[in-house]
């Protein structure tokens, strides 16, 4: 048991029990525990395997290579646009105990996963599309075409997955219009 993960659980405003339930979980296997981005993380041979993150609306377990891992009761979701993460998401500390069996189940898989030094196989950058809205305006603009592939892959991404999301063209086409200061400028969409 970290000291560092107790005084966080003893700071914890919300999902303490859920929180301590999943802990008391994990401690059960041979997985070091450490506290990263704020989050209890349990890890094996010095890779991430498991984290505990709270959220407004639930707590959750997130498996570092998730997409790796057999999923027979559908229990585990995609958080955002994550390539290898996957995570169960728990809304009350009854519905951690129904699934302890099954927990333990997928924790199981995610150390031996790790251990076997299974990689997710994520897609290359160029494996994405880039919106057809955008890809007209940066050959209209050339100045535009220069500072988006000037951008890194990830910021690159962050836009093209921004505009491509409405359904309607027009909405797209907007979209394309409003990042167009902040490409020129080399930032982010978040930045």
């Amino acid at each position: 048991m970290n000291p560092k993960v107790d005084a966080f659980l003893k700071k914890a405003k919300t999902w303490r029990e859920e929180s301590a339930k999943l802990r008391t979980i994990l401690l059960a296997f041979p997985l070091t525990e450490e506290l990263k981005w704020g989050e209890p993380c349990y890890t094996s041979q010095g890779h991430n395997v498991v984290l505990i993150g709270g959220f407004k609306d639930y707590v959750t377990l997130l498996f570092f290579k998730g997409a790796l891992l057999k999923d027979p009761h559908g229990l585990l979701v995609a958080p955002g646009r994550t390539q290898a993460g996957r995570q169960i998401r728990f809304t009350s500390l009854k519905e951690i105990v129904d699934l302890e069996r099954r927990l333990k189940t997928y924790i199981r898989q995610a150390i031996e996963a790790e251990k076997a030094g299974l990689k997710v196989e994520l897609k290359k950058h160029s494996d994405y599309a880039i919106p057809e809205e955008l890809k007209k305006k940066l050959d209209q603009v050339p100045a535009l075409k220069t500072a988006f592939e000037a951008l890194t892959p990830g910021r690159q991404r962050a836009y093209m997955f921004h505009i491509s999301k409405p359904k309607q063209s027009a909405t797209r086409e907007s979209r394309v219009e409003k990042c167009m200061p902040k490409i020129l400028a080399g930032k982010g969409l978040l930045d």
